[in-house]
């Protein structure tokens, strides 16, 4: 299979490459995204999980919640992957994360209701005030 696409954290400790279109991105809100992250919010990109593979290193697993465990560099902190067992089929990716992030605009707002209230970024998108996951990417 043809490589789509390929990202890592700032160090350079981990790579990760997706054999898969990106096509389900959204600007989440939610306040564990923003602690995790240290940003006043995560754009993510759902791919298949047997389209993603790690390249280089071994990510730093920390369980944010039951269902969520979230994947860093143990070297520069960088969050690069989370995962959820509500949609065991995929696997959120952080689009900052991308080599080319430009190639992966977000198509719509999750967990909205949480938005911090002075921020407005693509107010032209559709919003969830949870998140619904498409049909399709994890079954």
């Amino acid at each position: 299979m043809k490589v789509k696409h390929q990202g890592g954290c700032q160090c350079g400790a981990l790579r990760y490459r997706i054999d898969a279109p990106l096509t389900d991105i959204a600007h989440c809100h939610c306040s564990i995204c923003r602690r995790s992250s240290g940003g006043i919010l995560t754009t993510w990109v759902t791919v298949p999980r047997q389209a993603f593979h790690w390249l280089r290193g071994t990510p730093k697993a920390f369980a944010s919640s039951a269902s969520c465990t979230r994947y860093f560099c143990a070297d520069c902190g960088a969050h690069l992957a989370l995962f959820t067992s509500l949609s065991p089929d995929t696997l959120d990716v952080t689009v900052a994360t991308l080599d080319a992030p430009e190639q992966a605009p977000a198509d719509r707002h999750i967990w909205a209701g949480s938005r911090l209230p002075w921020l407005t970024v693509d107010p032209q998108l559709p919003e969830e005030n949870e998140e619904i996951i498409p049909m399709g990417l994890d079954s």
